[in-house]
């Protein structure tokens, strides 16, 4: 006998199709699940969200806005949409934008701590260091374990040579996350600014071994310039 769907079991069915198929990062395939999904239901919300999230996986941002945008105007109050399409817009360096995005999820849920924590990350990429804090203290307060946000943390205090604190940021991620080899290398960055050598060459050392890319990263990286003529500092970037 054969087995007759409704319309809704049909958008549905493609959804979860694409679903599926980004679980298998055949994003493509996805998408054009996702368009079969919205063929038949045109305010399937869930389908312009998820279709948003596999722009992004393909890296085509500004097509993720349009479908987050989309979802929204279908159901204003999902604050994933929200986060994402700030998301997207931190990606394109439209940071006043995605703190707007970020704080209208907030609005909807104070306590995402994703949604903190990024709108930190896009205020510390505006220079407002100050108030970056302030958002990482909001996830930290909701999340204490979130090692990205003591992490982040740092990094703006860093930024106003606040040292100490600082690096109290990052040992707190350190803490949570023992081989977190971006806070291990911000640590040996604050001893560099300090000019206490040994240190900064014991962290930088513990931050290559745990991930080599950083031995090419502090042959720029200005942090490093008050020890970058220190024979041990020059002997550890060439090894």
């Amino acid at each position: 006998m054969t087995e007759r769907w409704s319309k809704h079991d049909k958008d549905e069915a493609w959804n979860n199709r694409g679903i599926a198929l980004g679980n298998l990062e055949r994003y493509e395939e996805a998408i054009a699940s996702y368009d079969r999904a919205l063929e038949i239901k045109p305010d399937l919300h869930e389908a312009w969200y998820n279709r948003g999230i596999t722009l992004h996986q393909l890296e085509r941002y500004e097509e993720a806005i349009a479908s987050y945008d989309r979802a929204l105007e279908i159901k204003p109050n999902v604050h994933e949409a929200w986060h994402n399409r700030g998301s997207e817009l931190h990606q394109l360096e439209r940071y006043e934008e995605a703190i707007a995005s970020y704080d209208r999820a907030l609005e909807i849920k104070p306590d995402f701590h994703e949604a903190w924590n990024n709108r930190g990350c896009a205020l510390d990429n505006l220079g407002r260091n100050e108030e970056a804090i302030a958002s990482y203290d909001r996830a930290l307060k909701i999340k204490p374990d979130k090692d990205e946000a003591w992490n982040n943390r740092g990094n703006a205090l860093r930024k106003l040579e606040r040292y100490e604190e600082a690096i109290a940021s990052f040992d707190r991620a350190l803490e949570i996350k023992p081989d977190h080899a971006n806070a291990v290398y911000n640590k040996a960055g604050c001893y560099a600014l300090q000019a206490d050598i040994e240190a900064a060459i014991v962290y930088l050392q513990h931050a290559i071994a745990l991930d080599p890319s950083y031995r090419e990263m502090a042959k720029t990286d200005s942090d490093f310039d008050r020890i970058r003529d220190d024979q041990r500092f020059q002997e550890l970037l060439e090894e």
